[in-house]
């Protein structure tokens, strides 16, 4: 099973996302679960850069692929420009993976916490 945990600030704004273990939906290779979960994530994090142009060196982040792990969080401080974009990246993430998890509740679980 797949554990997503999402965590906002004060003022709902979501900060970091992790994901633990692989979704156990098919064997490993042929998973189609785990790489939709594991694609979503990864573009989430690259789209940080990319996209919201928050320097690598402020994104913290850590990758496992050989336990399905990823944690991703971004400091409070960004200026509001990108802290905006960082956000609509987030939701869009959140969204893909809400929709999972309602679809595959039995391997995927989404929680939320706050920093």
């Amino acid at each position: 099973m797949t554990k997503i945990v999402f965590k906002k600030d004060c003022i709902g704004n979501i900060i970091s996302y992790t994901m633990n273990g692989h979704t156990g939906f098919d064997h490993m290779g042929k998973d189609i679960l785990c790489a939709a979960v594991s694609m979503l994530a990864q573009t989430a994090l690259i789209s940080l850069n990319k996209v919201c142009n928050i320097s690598e060196e402020y994104i913290d982040y850590t990758v496992d692929e050989s336990i399905g792990y990823l944690s991703v969080s971004i400091p409070r401080n960004l200026d509001k420009t990108k802290m905006d974009k960082a956000q609509i990246v987030f939701r869009v993430l959140e969204i893909g993976i809400s929709e999972l998890a309602s679809d595959y509740s039995k391997y995927i679980t989404l929680e939320y916490g706050e920093v």
